[in-house]
């Protein structure tokens, strides 16, 4: 009497232990479907941060921003020493404006649309 209840206990044993695999089983396999849907998405995204590293390398590119700024802004390529020099600047310690050459500065610069900025720097004195 007692070997038939314990075998009946280790079948229902067995059942269940079958039941837990398959479940394993099968959330194993619907894992391996979202890490091979994720894998392919990480690889498309790969691709197209590739595709847009080469297209910001080209906007980016200096010749084409130069050339925009001429046909649009109409900024020309003006030399460096036109603008300022090395004995223009103050010494360490000086009142910039004290001894400057330069007492009023300013600059119009073109904006989008039909404004313009105007910065003006003026002498404290």
């Amino acid at each position: 009497m007692i070997a038939r209840i314990l075998n009946f206990f280790f079948v229902g044993l067995a059942a269940l232990s079958c039941l837990a695999l398959y479940r394993v089983s099968e959330n194993t396999r619907v894992a391996n479907m979202e890490l091979a849907s994720v894998n392919r998405q990480i690889a498309h995204e790969k691709s197209t941060m590739n595709v847009m590293q080469a297209e910001w390398q080209r906007v980016a590119n200096p010749g084409r921003i130069q050339k925009l700024a001429q046909t649009y802004l109409n900024m020309n390529d003006t030399p460096v020493m036109e603008l300022s020099s090395f004995a223009m600047l103050p010494r360490r310690g000086e009142n910039p404006m004290d001894a400057n050459p330069v007492q009023n500065a300013s600059v119009t610069m073109p904006a989008t649309g039909s404004a313009n900025l105007h910065f003006v720097v003026a002498n404290r004195n």
